[in-house]
């Protein structure tokens, strides 16, 4: 990496905590307490052209790097982790068409994805088929020049909103990889959001139930081979993962620096809480598990940047960094009291919001088996 690169990623990063403090900080929580999509801060997302900071310049994106990413997520999760969620899915839909999409596909979608224009959504887990990916039910059916979509998806983020859905499909090869095209607001002939999901926290994105019924999408809208899907959707989910584990440092830092400076002002038995070993204590851990979650994650995207596989890195920096953030959550939440119980202050926001990152992009069990494996097969390639 270049100085030039890495002045390029500061500023960028720069940019987008200034936002943060700025613009984000200050409503996350009226926006989280009604469960209202933040349509003034996405508009201002778009003209920050954060939809685009992955795709190539040639498609109109910035065309940075996973490490500018991971810095860019970080940022945001630390102001609200929900705005996260709502460039997740779309930079997952939009790494599937980069890597495996024609040259015809990519300039058809790309562009408006980079802008904002045409928010992206992906779309694998069912209703009875959630870590077991392979189970999935839902069909496509070859029909001519089309094929003709059946099944229910479920876990959608950003579905509702969303315009370029990437979904997981089977086909008569295997499992395949499609885009559903949609505009948000308008009705499409077999496509309908079945169910609104309520949550713990996330708040303020969408997650919804999908229902496809006799729904057609052209031939043209596959993705790569048919039958190969789910690895090339697997692949695109250690983006994902390290996308969690890079909103999990972010909501871990967050929780750490509101227990920090909480500690520093609150005063108990005559002097500050922060000068009760106690209190020291926990301070010490928690900084050194946020800065272990940081490097781990920051290790993975550089491996996934560099085109090598990241399926175990990938894999414990999401595990370790998303067990850090609810670590920590709870923390900060013991080190305010009663005031961190309450939603006066945002710590509660933390704690409801950390086990999402554990549960999403598969969950932490699945994430253990992942490692296991990944580290079985290596040792095996080195006989």
């Amino acid at each position: 990496m270049s100085a030039t690169d890495a002045d390029v990623r500061r500023e960028i990063i720069e940019t987008v905590r200034r936002f943060v403090t700025k613009e984000v900080v200050p409503v996350a929580s009226d926006f989280e307490r009604d469960d209202r999509f933040p349509a003034e801060i996405v508009a201002q997302m778009r003209a920050l052209g954060l939809f685009g900071v992955t795709i190539p310049e040639s498609y109109g994106g910035l065309g940075l790097d996973l490490l500018t990413y991971i810095g860019v997520i970080e940022e945001l999760a630390y102001g609200w982790m929900s705005l996260t969620g709502i460039i997740n899915t779309h930079t997952m839909a939009a790494t599937l068409i980069m890597a495996h999409g024609t040259e015809e596909q990519q300039r058809r979608w790309l562009p408006s994805m980079a802008a904002g224009d045409r928010r992206g959504a992906l779309s694998l887990s069912e209703p009875d088929a959630g870590s077991d990916a392979r189970n999935i039910s839902c069909k496509a059916v070859r029909d001519g020049d089309e094929y003709v979509l059946n099944g229910t998806k479920a876990w959608v983020t950003n579905g509702e909103r969303a315009s370029i859905v990437a979904l997981a499909a089977r086909t008569e090869e295997g499992i395949s990889a499609f885009i559903v095209e949609k505009e948000p607001g308008e009705t499409f002939e077999g496509i309908s959001v079945s169910k609104h999901v309520g949550k713990l926290g996330y708040k303020g994105v969408e997650t919804v139930e999908m229902a496809y019924v006799d729904h057609r999408i052209p031939a043209a809208n596959l993705i790569g081979e048919a039958g190969r899907g789910l690895p090339q959707i697997l692949g695109v989910l250690e983006v994902g993962r390290i996308n969690i584990a890079s909103r999990a440092v972010g909501v871990a830092r967050a929780a750490f620096d509101a227990a920090l400076s909480y500690a520093q002002q609150r005063v108990s038995m005559g002097k500050p809480i922060a000068e009760h070993q106690a209190i020291q204590l926990k301070l010490a851990d928690m900084a050194t598990r946020l800065e272990a979650a940081r490097l781990l994650t920051k290790n993975a995207a550089e491996r996934k940047a560099a085109g090598l596989r990241c399926d175990v890195e990938a894999g414990m920096a999401k595990l370790f960094a998303s067990e850090t953030a609810l670590e920590l959550a709870i923390e900060a939440m013991r080190i305010h009291g009663g005031m961190g119980y309450t939603t006066d202050l945002p710590v509660e926001r933390y704690y409801r919001d950390a086990p999402l990152m554990i549960i999403g992009e598969g969950t932490n069990e699945i994430q253990r088996l992942v490692i296991a494996r990944g580290l079985l097969a290596r040792a095996a390639a080195k006989g």
